[in-house]
C-alpha cells in the first residue's frame, strides 16, 4: 500500500468514524459537474439535490451541465469543480497522461459503458469483422470513434480497414440515414435515439455494443481528485451517498425523476427522456452484477483489465493501477446500493 494510499484511507475511515464528523459540516460548498446536458442519464444528481439528499449531509451543492466527459477530468484538476460525474474511460485516460492530477473514482454507477458501433439492419454489416473496407462516421472527440482500436482489437478487427470521417455530431446520424456512411460510433443512449428522431426505428439499426464483442468496459462514474478527498473524506462520502440514493430513486421512479427533470430544464421532451432512460437502464445500468450485488460493485481485475485497454488505444504507458484509482472507501453500506 502506498503512503499516499494508506493517508487516505486513514483520514476517511477517521473522519468517518469519529463522533460529530460524520457529516460535512453545515453548508459546505461542493460544485459537482456533470458530463453534459442535464438529460435522464444524469438526472439523478439533480434528484438528489431537489429532494434534500446534499442538505441532509450538510452540503450545499452547486450542479453545472458538462460539455462532455472528457472536460471532466480536467475541471476537477484545475479545481473549477470538487466532484464530477462522466464516463470512466476518459478518466482513464487523463489520469495516464497526467499522472500528477490524482484523479480517483470513488463510486461506479454504469457496470458497462454505452459505447457502440451502429449499421442499418438492412445493410450488408452484421457482425464486427464485416466493418472492414466501411467508412464510419463520428466526431474526433467521440468516445465510441476514440476507443474503436480497444473494440476492434477484442473483435477481431482490423482497424486499419476501417475508415473514419470527422463530422460535427449534429451531422453523424443524418450521414446514415442517408446512406453516406456505412456505421456511426456513438453512446447507444445519444445515437440510437437520434436515428430514431430522424426516421431510422431501433429495429432498423443494428446495434453492436462494444461489451458485447470482448470490450466489457465499466461506464459513468464518480470522479474527484485523492488530494480533496484526503482534505474533506465526510464531503465526498456524503455527495456519493446522496448521488447513490438519487441514482436509487430514478430507478425506482423514472416518472418522478423526469418531472424533476422538467422543472429544471422545463423544455425537456418528457417522452425522449423516458426512453432514453429505459434504453440506459436496459443497455447499461442493469446487469446480473448489479442485480446480485448493487451499484459500484467493482471487480478489480476487470477494472484493470479495462484500464490496460484504454492505455493500449491510445498508445499511453501502462501506469494506471486499479487499486490506486478506484477507492470504495467512500461508498455507503452495502444494503443502500443494493437495486
Amino acid at each position: 500500500m502506498t503512503p499516499r494510499r494508506h493517508l487516505l484511507l486513514a483520514t476517511g475511515t477517521a473522519a468517518l468514524a469519529a463522533p460529530g464528523v460524520l457529516r460535512a459540516q453545515p453548508g459546505t460548498r461542493l460544485r459537482l459537474t456533470l458530463d453534459w446536458a442535464f438529460q435522464s442519464p444524469n438526472a439523478f444528481a439533480l434528484v438528489a439535490r431537489e429532494r434534500g439528499y446534499f442538505r441532509e449531509a450538510g452540503i450545499d451543492v452547486q450542479i453545472d451541465r458538462g460539455q462532455g466527459s472528457g472536460g471532466v477530468p480536467p475541471a476537477l484538476a484545475a479545481g473549477s469543480h470538487e466532484m464530477g460525474y462522466a464516463d470512466i474511460n476518459p478518466a482513464i485516460r487523463f489520469l495516464a497522461q497526467n499522472p500528477d492530477s490524482g484523479l480517483i473514482c470513488v463510486a461506479v454507477l454504469h457496470d458497462r459503458a454505452p459505447l457502440c458501433v451502429i449499421t442499418r439492419a438492412d445493410g450488408p454489416i452484421r457482425t464486427p469483422k464485416d466493418l472492414e473496407g466501411r467508412r464510419l462516421a463520428a466526431p474526433d472527440f467521440d468516445s465510441g470513434r476514440q476507443l474503436f482500436p480497444a473494440f476492434a482489437r477484442a473483435a477481431g478487427v482490423d482497424a486499419g480497414r476501417v475508415t473514419f470521417l470527422s463530422v460535427a455530431p449534429a451531422l453523424r446520424e443524418p450521414m446514415l440515414v442517408r446512406r453516406e456512411v456505412d456505421g456511426v460510433t456513438g453512446f447507444v443512449t445519444t445515437s440510437a435515439l437520434a436515428l430514431k428522431g430522424i426516421g431510422l426505428q431501433i429495429p432498423q439499426q443494428r446495434i453492436m455494443m462494444y461489451y458485447d464483442h470482448g470490450l466489457n468496459l465499466y461506464g459513468g462514474a464518480l470522479l474527484t481528485t485523492r488530494a480533496y478527498a484526503e482534505r474533506n473524506p465526510a464531503v465526498v462520502r456524503g455527495a456519493v451517498a446522496a448521488l447513490i440514493r438519487g441514482f436509487r430513486d430514478t430507478l425506482a421512479n423514472p416518472a418522478g425523476m423526469i418531472q424533476v427533470l422538467r422543472q429544471v430544464e422545463p423544455l425537456t421532451d418528457a417522452a425522449l427522456e423516458m426512453e432514453r432512460h429505459q434504453l440506459n437502464v436496459e443497455r447499461v445500468i442493469m446487469t446480473d452484477n448489479v442485480r446480485a450485488n448493487g451499484l459500484s460493485a467493482v471487480d478489480m481485475t476487470r477494472m484493470q483489465t479495462g484500464i490496460a485497454a484504454v492505455e493500449g488505444a491510445f498508445n499511453l504507458p501502462a501506469r494506471v493501477q486499479a487499486g490506486q484509482f478506484y477507492l470504495p472507501d467512500f461508498l455507503p453500506p452495502a444494503e443502500q446500493r443494493r437495486i
